[in-house]
C-alpha cells in the first residue's frame, strides 16, 4: 500500500465517527453586513434550544467573533496543529456555555500542512464532531480563495445580505464565483439566505426574490430563504458593549426574530440529519486536493 492510499484510508476512517456535528457555515459577499454578529447570536439561540454549539472563527486576521464576545482566547487552531495542544485546550468557553475556537493563523497555514499533519488535524476534528451538536463556521467576507474554499466544502451555508445595493451585488458575485470554480462542487450544498437590517419582513422577502431570480436565471444553484432580521439599534449597542445582543437585549426584536430563525433551522429533523456530515468531513473536503 503506497503512502497516498494509506492516507486516504486513514482519512476515511477518521471521518466516520460515532456521531457527527451539523456544520453551518455563515458567509457574506461583503463585510459590514452583520455576518459575525449573526454567527455569535445564532450560536446562543441554538444553545438555548438544547444544542451543544461551538463557533469556529475562520475569518482570520480580523477576529470579529472574539471582539463581539469580549473574550481574548489564549490558544487557537494553530496551537492544535503545530504546538501539541489538545482540542479541549483550544476551545474557549463563551457565554451560556457555547464553545469558541479562534482560527488565528491556523487557517492560513492549512496550505502548508504535510500529509501527516492533515491526518492529525482531521483525527482531532473527529473529537470535535463528537462533543458538539452544531458547529458554526464564521468565514471571511467576499470572494477571497479562503472564503470560497470553506463555502464550497460546506453542506449547509447561510448567506447574509442587507438591502443595500452593494450587498446584493456582492452576494451575487460570491455565488457566481462559486458557480464558476471548476474545483468546487455545490451539488450537495444547501445555501439559505438571511436578509439582515430590514425594515420589514416584506422587504427581506423582496430582497430574496430579487437575488433568487438572477441566481435561478444565470447560475446552476438553488437559493433558499431562511428569514429577515430587523434593523435594530440594540444590535449596534451590544457590539459596542462587546456582548451578544441575545444576552443584553433578550427581548429586542432582533433577538426574538433570531430565536425564531434558530427554531426554524432545527424544526425540520429530516433536513437536520441530512446536513450532519461533520466538521472533519468539511476539512476533508477543504483539503481534498492534498490527500489525493
Amino acid at each position: 500500500m503506497d503512502q497516498a492510499e494509506k492516507l486516504r484510508r486513514m482519512v476515511k476512517e477518521s471521518t466516520t465517527p460515532r456521531s457527527v456535528a451539523r456544520v453551518i457555515t455563515v458567509t457574506s459577499g461583503k463585510g459590514g453586513v452583520g455576518k459575525s454578529s449573526i454567527s455569535v447570536n445564532l450560536a446562543i439561540a441554538l444553545q438555548r434550544l438544547g444544542h451543544r454549539v461551538v463557533i469556529l472563527d475562520a475569518d482570520f486576521g480580523l477576529a470579529n467573533v472574539e471582539v463581539m464576545l469580549g473574550i481574548r482566547p489564549k490558544l487557537n487552531l494553530a496551537d492544535l496543529m503545530f504546538h501539541g495542544k489538545s482540542l479541549n485546550e483550544v476551545i474557549t468557553k463563551g457565554p451560556e456555555n457555547i464553545g469558541f475556537i479562534s482560527g488565528g493563523s491556523g487557517i492560513q497555514e492549512l496550505v502548508n500542512l504535510s500529509r501527516d499533519q492533515i491526518v492529525y488535524l482531521i483525527q482531532k476534528l473527529v473529537e470535535l464532531d463528537e462533543c458538539a451538536d452544531i458547529i458554526i463556521v464564521d468565514t471571511g467576507a467576499g470572494i477571497a480563495d479562503s472564503v470560497l474554499e470553506f463555502v464550497g466544502a460546506s453542506s449547509e451555508v447561510l448567506l447574509v445580505a442587507t438591502p443595500e445595493p452593494t450587498s446584493i451585488t456582492d452576494a451575487y458575485a460570491l455565488l457566481k464565483t462559486l458557480n464558476r470554480k471548476t474545483d468546487i462542487t455545490l451539488q450537495d450544498t444547501t445555501i439559505k439566505m438571511i436578509a439582515n437590517r430590514t425594515d420589514s419582513y416584506e422587504e427581506g422577502k423582496e430582497l430574496y426574490d430579487k437575488l433568487s431570480l438572477v441566481v435561478g436565471k444565470f447560475l446552476n444553484l438553488n437559493l433558499e430563504y431562511l428569514g429577515a432580521l430587523p434593523m435594530d439599534p440594540s444590535v449596534s449597542k451590544a457590539v459596542m458593549r462587546q456582548k451578544p445582543a441575545m444576552l443584553v437585549y433578550p427581548n429586542s426584536q432582533f433577538s426574538k426574530t433570531l430565536t425564531s430563525i434558530a427554531d426554524d433551522l432545527c424544526s425540520n429533523s429530516t433536513d437536520s440529519l441530512m446536513q450532519k456530515k461533520g466538521i472533519a468531513q468539511l476539512f476533508t473536503n477543504l483539503l481534498r486536493s492534498r490527500i489525493k
